[in-house]
């Protein structure tokens, strides 16, 4: 049985995020499994570093499969470049040791959200970024950003229906850059929750935007209520930019 290796990008404007969903197809996993399945004749299940949410997008998703195929590496990314369509594409393929496993050996993520900071949106860009047609204060939003540096319980930046346990995570860095009129946040951490980072893009516009001050961020740390944050920023402007093993 060999294990095999997938880096993908995506665009999940009309997905309903990765994970497959009972018999639907519609969603990042159950379109490449589908593939999968047809090109080797087996049941395929393949397992992704982490699920994303509907409308998110993935420059570097990565996922594992066990097939008894004995096609090249070469063979199945050609396979599925031809029988995905055309907003799903696999970059990478490779044979792995059995041990791998695309979540469980994750050591940390980079995700990437965009803002497209103008009075006007640009209609190629509106499924891709978060238009924000107010200025924002970049420096404010960066000050309330190091606050976020660390390990903390973040409970106050998760969904309120996630399910996990624990909130406790590590940010290793937040960087925020302007290139008018796009600005970049990506963050750095050891794991995420549901929604963290949208919610945490969310409540530094809100410090951009001047309604909330840089030092509040600690407050609303303390509090480990999802209401003292600020809100939930759109799925369009987020991407899955890296995962390292």
């Amino acid at each position: 049985m060999r294990n095999i290796k997938l880096t993908i990008q995506y665009d999940g404007s009309r997905y309903r995020g990765w994970q497959r969903l009972g018999d639907t197809d519609v969603t990042i996993q159950g379109k490449i499994e589908a593939v999968l399945s047809r090109m080797t004749g087996e049941e395929i299940e393949i397992f992704g570093s982490g699920r994303t949410d509907t409308g998110v997008h993935a420059l570097a998703q990565v996922a594992n499969f066990k097939t008894n195929s004995n096609m090249s590496t070469g063979e199945i990314m050609d396979y599925l470049y031809h029988y995905l369509p055309e907003d799903i594409v696999v970059t990478r393929v490779e044979e792995v040791s059995d041990r791998f496993h695309a979540r469980y050996n994750v050591k940390s993520k980079k995700y990437l959200y965009k803002i497209w900071n103008h009075k006007y949106h640009d209609p190629f860009r509106r499924k891709f970024v978060h238009h924000v047609p107010e200025p924002l204060q970049i420096k404010a939003m960066q000050k309330a950003a190091a606050f976020l540096i660390g390990e903390h319980d973040f409970a106050s930046f998760r969904a309120s229906k996630s399910k996990k346990k624990s909130s406790v995570k590590t940010i290793y860095a937040i960087d925020i850059v302007k290139k008018d009129p796009l600005i970049k946040i990506t963050v750095h951490g050891n794991g995420f929750l549901h929604n963290m980072v949208r919610i945490i893009v969310g409540t530094l516009v809100e410090v951009g935007l001047g309604h909330m001050r840089p030092e509040q961020v600690k407050e609303i740390l303390s509090k480990k209520d999802r209401s003292a944050a600020g809100p939930t920023a759109p799925a369009k402007g987020l991407y899955l930019l890296e995962v390292e093993y």
